[in-house]
């Protein structure tokens, strides 16, 4: 199962930028997804470092790898390894 999160309507507004990742990061624990994909868009790439930032900052040690896109630069992948 894999989840996927568009961050284009929100891309302006931090706090609901982050309490998006927080829910998509939530859903992917509670769902054991295999990947969450997050899309900030490729515009000037500040959403994206944000995003990454925000991953290492509150979730380093949840996910498996972070995956940057290099067919699409407005794509990151977040990859999960669960125990079983």
């Amino acid at each position: 199962m894999d989840i996927k999160l568009d961050l284009h309507a929100i891309f302006s507004d931090g706090r609901a930028l982050e309490n998006a990742l927080h829910s998509a990061m939530s859903e992917a624990k509670t769902k054991k997804a295999k990947c969450l994909e997050i899309i900030p868009g490729k515009g000037s790439g500040q959403l994206k470092k944000s995003v990454l930032r925000f991953l290492e900052k509150n979730y380093k040690g949840e996910y498996h790898r972070i995956e940057k896109d290099d067919k699409n630069w407005g794509r990151v992948f977040v990859h999960f390894r669960w125990e079983k």
